[in-house]
């Protein structure tokens, strides 16, 4: 299978941390398109909503999506880039869309654990244990009507992988 493969899901779900594994278990590119976007824009992810509202940056992560999107690739993408019905038909036409789906408390966990808040703007002002749960029940089943595959990201990274291992092998016997 050489189609790309995007991974969807909440901020900490483990999109860049699985991608990188999977991409180097199959010898092929990762991309993340929030660090892609950040990089094209020479800013982060913060000071472009700020100079440009979140309508500006959710046009520039369509482009950014449709820019990486290649064969033999794995894609992390932005926790919100699927409030878009564009870019899910377009994942969902152009390969294999995985959502990597945890629990709130354990998303909370690992965002405190490993903060970003320069990088990432909050979404509702709210601190990060309130945030995450209102924001989780808006986007899970918009992650859920867009993807192909559901994974459970809450276990280890190795169970994840190996999921994910699983639905490819599943997507090829079909």
């Amino acid at each position: 299978m050489t189609i790309p493969i995007f991974l969807i899901g909440a901020r900490g779900c483990g999109k860049t941390t699985t991608g990188k594994a999977l991409a180097q278990a199959h010898a092929w590119q990762f991309v993340d398109t929030d660090h892609r976007l950040q990089e094209t824009a020479q800013m982060t992810v913060a000071d472009l909503v700020k100079l440009e509202g979140w309508d500006g940056f959710r046009a520039r992560e369509t482009a950014t999506l449709e820019e990486v999107t290649g064969a033999s690739r794995v894609i992390a993408t932005g926790g919100g880039i699927i409030l878009s019905e564009y870019n899910r038909r377009f994942m969902r036409e152009n390969g294999m869309v995985i959502y990597l789906s945890a629990p709130a408390s354990v998303l909370v966990e690992r965002l405190e654990a490993y903060p970003k808040a320069s990088q990432r703007p909050t979404l509702t002002g709210k601190p990060v244990r309130d945030e995450v749960g209102e924001v989780l029940a808006v986007r899970d089943p918009i992650y859920r009507e867009a993807a192909h595959y559901v994974v459970n990201s809450a276990q280890s990274p190795e169970g994840v992988i190996a999921d994910i291992q699983a639905a490819l092998r599943m997507a090829q016997a079909s």
